[in-house]
């Protein structure tokens, strides 16, 4: 099937672009950005624009990048893929051949951006995925593909050793995923750390894209008794399956989504369901690090981001203005645009952004991160690791 473009997504692209332009430049980057902008993933979609803008306005208000002696402005060509993978990879080509994109920035999630990799691979244009961290997506011997979160196991292994350990008797875990790269990918890792820690996986089951009614799945979960419930999916999905565990009467000793509380819109959508929540992330307002990227330090990053947008940034928008702070560094080191100049600076890599330490393995995965793990205690997220950004302790119970 052939990939058209809809008026109203031109329009959506010029508002993008027009978002981005500063006041003077000589030449322009251009960065292609497919992303789902509608459909279910669209939540997800809106937070990475707004990373990229943010990154992209501030470039552009402090001059744009100077490299080779030139001078260029960024801007960066938005496509809205629908949440439609096989869509996202056509408009990842469409954005090389047509508009003649200088780099890339990948869909979003695991499964979009290891399909669109082999576009960017084939066309030998630097990309860089703010969302994708499944280890399967980096295992194709691919040389332009580069990821801003490190393996899924980063994320479990740290919070199943805390939960282990607690001395709240935790024994058994149920795992429920949905049936998708990412969130199936972090659940068999959890089912991993788990039996890594002598707990029991009583269950593990998967739903499909869109499910609507988990009220069955998670009837047979409450069955099992599990002292550990561990879900994965992306924030509509798990809204909806905190509202119908609470209806179900389903409450463990600890409570663990991915991803999803650490968004604001999940707090604010679950209300007093919401507390207790744990989760983890690949990045949280409260660490800190003194960068040598255009923001420099994460309290000014996160200053600028709560003053565009009135909010605080979740480690989806941090991820993605950190993929552009990071691209800039690699055509700083690499001295030119060229792509494979600038693929190779990535691939050298090793320095401090707001984000965190910059490293990447031999595979293009980010290797130089520790994700925090937190909990939602009292309507706002808390940090329980790692040490040098911990502000509370891990709470049992009282899951409503």
């Amino acid at each position: 099937m052939g990939f058209s473009f809809k008026p109203w997504l031109l329009s959506v692209m010029g508002a993008a672009m027009m978002a981005v332009q500063p006041a003077a430049a000589q030449e322009t980057l251009r960065i292609g950005a497919p992303l789902p902008l509608t459909g279910p993933l669209s939540p997800e979609g809106l937070k990475q624009q707004r990373g990229y803008d943010l990154w992209a306005e501030t470039v552009n208000g402090k001059g744009g990048i100077e490299v080779g002696g030139k001078t260029y402005n960024v801007e960066i060509v938005y496509v809205d893929y629908e949440s439609n993978t096989p869509r996202a990879v056509q408009t990842a080509e469409r954005l090389i051949t047509n508009d003649k994109v200088n780099f890339l920035f990948a869909p979003f999630g695991s499964g979009a951006a290891k399909a669109a990799s082999s576009v960017a691979e084939r066309y030998q244009i630097p990309m860089i995925a703010a969302t994708a961290s499944s280890s399967s997506v980096y295992d194709q011997g691919y040389k332009y593909l580069f990821g801003t979160f490190t393996p899924n196991q980063t994320l479990t292994a740290p919070l199943t050793n805390i939960v282990a350990d607690s001395g709240q008797g935790v024994k058994t875990v149920a795992i429920y995923a949905r049936n998708d790269l990412f969130p199936l990918a972090i659940a068999n890792e959890m089912k991993a750390s788990a039996e890594a820690k002598d707990l029991e996986v009583v269950s593990f089951a998967e739903y499909a894209i869109g499910t609507m009614d988990h009220a069955s799945a998670l009837t047979l979960m409450l069955q099992s008794q599990p002292d550990w419930v561990f879900i994965t999916g992306y924030i509509n999905d798990l809204i909806l399956m905190r509202r119908q565990m609470a209806d179900l009467g389903i409450k463990p000793k600890v409570l663990t989504m991915i991803a999803g509380p650490a968004y604001k819109e999940f707090i604010d959508a679950t209300g007093p369901l919401s507390q207790n929540v744990t989760s983890a992330a690949w990045w949280h307002p409260a660490v800190s690090y003194e960068g040598k990227d255009l923001f420099g330090s994460t309290a000014n990053y996160v200053k600028a981001f709560e003053d565009k947008y009135g909010a605080t940034p979740d480690y989806a928008e941090a991820s993605a203005s950190a993929a552009g702070a990071i691209l800039q560094l690699a055509i700083g080191d690499a001295g030119s645009i060229d792509p494979t100049a600038v693929r190779d600076a990535l691939a050298a890599m090793d320095t401090v952004t707001f984000y965190g330490n910059v490293r990447f393995d031999e595979t293009g995965q980010i290797d130089s991160l520790e994700p925090p793990v937190f909990q939602i205690q009292d309507g706002t997220t808390k940090t329980i690791y790692p040490e040098a950004v911990k502000q509370g302790e891990m709470r049992y119970g009282d899951i409503q």
